[in-house]
């Protein structure tokens, strides 16, 4: 635990960046994930600058305290949860736009900065950052860069890593380095910067990211297909890619997924079919490959739908918030699982069965391009800690069933604290030793957010 003394030369090393007020280490204590062992941090540290956080690192190495960085709490596998005697490291306030290079199609920003901010600053310059994961009204570039965030258009351009060049990290001991550059093209030395997009605040904090820029579509096309049941909208997915059309954007919602919609935003999905697979094309090419992909979905019986600018917005952003909201008479878990797309419609199937089996409820949606899925199985309170237990073993069903499909445990929401209990399903012995060996390359003390994201 961190003595009385330690914590006034924190307060004397940054004047006016730390709160220990309750409601401040309440607030700062957790993400949007479970939270397994809740904890308080001893104190909250909001860096206004890259020395800030170098004077943080070196008092926390004299010290030997917990660290663990964040942004906006957006996150939802528990990485930026408080560790016993932690203290967090904001780094919300860190949110300048350093540069926009237009001809070079790169811009340089801190690890506060907004994701649909980031957007709105170089859409005058016909680009845009492409990454846009579910919260990218608030997440920021330094959390998604942490836990190597997707979104919807990971389809087409990738997750973020695909667009991360440099990063600017402060190591364990407060030392400044610089990883990448600023080329799209480089291979001198080992990839630091892939090996840090991803780390979850494991391996050093993030204070300075260099990222590439795509083109701002100059045509956008949505198609909205609705399908009788999931496993045909899923037999969509694979058809699509036989015809050898890559959309920016598909996804995928099942029945009970458009009825919540329905529910919580006063649409009517559920009413035009079982399933939706919502696609969307961009680019000067996107009117022929929408028109290629309907007579694709046609043939397999969907009614498809080419939406209006205003309703293809609305149909976007309900997709983003179709995980929903918490709600208190439900006990709800969520995952994040990927499976090879050839295996779509097989895992869906597999799903729906165990839902059955451990009389468990069950919603998906998905990034179908990708095989990146969502599912959420839930069971009402009420029902007491048997149907708690149920739903456990259909969540671990689930994760199990994906591995031996040849997928991942997660597929763009990070490991966290949460799914650490099922890394060594996926990852040999030897892997796993070998990332820790790694870990304690760059903390020796494990002083970075210990307790997440790899098992050492």
């Amino acid at each position: 635990m961190i003595d009385g003394a330690a914590l006034e030369e924190l307060v004397a090393a940054l004047p006016g960046s730390v709160s220990t007020t309750p409601e401040d280490l309440t607030q700062y204590s957790r993400d949007q994930g479970p939270v397994l062992q809740a904890a308080l941090p001893v104190a909250v540290v909001r860096a206004r600058s890259v020395e800030d956080v170098r004077t943080l690192l070196r008092w926390a190495t004299r010290h030997v305290v917990p660290i663990v960085s964040r942004g906006a709490g957006s996150g939802v596998s528990g990485g930026a949860h408080a560790t016993t005697g932690s203290v967090v490291l904001s780094l919300e306030l860190m949110d300048r736009i350093v540069e926009i290079n237009a001809d070079d199609e790169t811009a340089v920003v801190e690890p506060g900065v907004i994701n649909a901010d980031l957007n709105t600053a170089v859409a005058p310059y016909g680009l845009m950052y492409a990454p846009d994961p579910a919260s990218y009204r608030w997440s920021t570039l330094g959390g998604n860069v942490a836990t190597n965030a997707g979104g919807l258009r990971c389809a087409k351009y990738g997750v973020t890593r695909d667009s991360v060049l440099a990063l600017d990290v402060v190591l364990a001991d407060g030392t400044l380095i610089s990883t990448g550059h600023r080329t799209f093209k480089g291979v001198a030395g080992y990839d630091l910067t892939a090996l840090m997009t991803g780390s979850e605040g494991t391996l050093g904090v993030i204070v300075g990211i260099t990222v590439r820029l795509r083109y701002l579509p100059r045509s956008v096309h949505t198609l909205a297909a609705f399908f009788d049941d999931f496993p045909r909208a899923a037999a969509g997915v694979l058809a699509i890619g036989r015809a050898r059309v890559q959309p920016a954007i598909l996804e995928l919602l099942d029945g009970r997924t458009l009825e919540a919609l329905d529910g919580a935003h006063g649409s009517d999905l559920r009413r035009r079919g079982g399933s939706l697979l919502l696609v969307q094309t961009d680019g000067y090419g996107a009117g022929a490959e929408a028109e290629a992909i309907r007579g694709v979905l046609v043939e397999l019986g969907a009614i498809v739908d080419e939406e209006g600018s205003e309703e293809a917005e609305r149909l976007v952003d309900l997709r983003r918030h179709s995980r929903g909201d918490e709600v208190d008479d439900l006990y709800r878990v969520g995952e994040d699982v990927a499976v090879p797309r050839s295996r779509l419609v097989s895992y869906v199937a597999a799903l729906e069965d165990m839902a059955r089996r451990h009389e468990v409820r069950l919603k998906v949606v998905a990034h179908a391009g990708d095989g990146n899925l969502h599912p959420t199985f839930w069971v009402e309170r009420s029902e007491g800690a048997q149907a708690q237990e149920r739903l456990e073993k259909a969540l671990d069903e689930s994760v199990r069933c994906a591995l031996d499909l040849g997928g991942t445990i997660t597929g763009e929401h990070g490991v966290g604290q949460y799914k650490r209990r099922w890394l060594a399903w996926e990852q040999s012995p030897e892997v796993l030793g070998l990332q820790g060996r790694i870990r304690e390359v760059f903390d020796p003390l494990n002083i970075l957010n210990p307790g997440k994201a790899i098992v050492s």
